[in-house]
């Protein structure tokens, strides 16, 4: 998956700096120019994501959605001032780990 979103963060001339997440949501560290609008970025990526993954594993999600959705229309997004992208991206690893000692 952090293929696809790669892919589409070319396009909008940014980069996945850190890509992980957990079994409902997913977590990117992402490096994009100032002028483009996050918002579109984002829903750009969901409608990717979705379409790649309905594509590669339709029978698997047909038996548990009945909707060709996969992602909610929301997000959260937070600008970081005062630490280091080596923070950032130990933070994103750490994402799925259940146990909250190491974040």
């Amino acid at each position: 998956m952090s293929e696809v979103f790669s892919s589409v963060a070319q396009k909008w001339d940014s980069k996945i700096i850190e890509f992980n997440g957990e079994s409902d949501h997913v977590h990117l560290l992402l490096s994009y120019p100032p002028h483009k609008l996050l918002s579109n970025k984002i829903a750009n990526l969901k409608a990717t994501a979705s379409k790649t993954l309905w594509r590669e594993f339709e029978s698997e999600l047909a038996k548990i959605y009945r909707k060709r959705v996969l992602w909610t229309g929301s997000y959260f997004v937070a600008s970081c001032g005062g630490v280091t992208i080596e923070q950032l991206k130990i933070y994103v690893q750490n994402q799925d780990c259940p146990d909250s000692s190491h974040h």
